[in-house]
């Protein structure tokens, strides 16, 4: 062992240093963008079968409702109605990001 100390460190001084920069915002790349339309484009479609779920259940209420030998029609709106209700998850799982990535890649431009 050597009986050298070790080099003083020079006083920190409080506040920001003296060449002080704000930091650059990174671009956007072309697959983050890419993934952004993507995910967009897909909660709009989800979205999209949703609404035509909804109005044919209400449809196939309708017509279970006018005639007794048709009720299966109401069990198929039941039937639409479940998958109304799982589809709800995903699209909020696909639309939520979808919109994030979206909002950045127009703020970044």
């Amino acid at each position: 062992m050597t009986d050298q100390r070790p080099a003083p460190h020079p006083a920190q001084t409080p506040g920001a240093p003296t060449a002080y920069a704000p930091p650059q915002v990174r671009g956007v790349s072309a697959g983050y963008r890419r993934w952004a339309s993507i995910l967009t484009w897909l909660a709009i479609t989800i979205g999209g079968f949703v609404v035509v779920a909804f109005v044919v259940s209400l449809v196939l209420l309708a017509l279970a409702d006018v005639d007794d030998r048709k009720a299966a029609y109401g069990y198929l709106a039941l039937v639409l109605w479940v998958m109304i209700a799982a589809a709800i998850p995903v699209l909020l799982a696909v639309a939520i990001p979808g919109v994030v990535m979206t909002r950045q890649v127009r703020q970044r431009r």
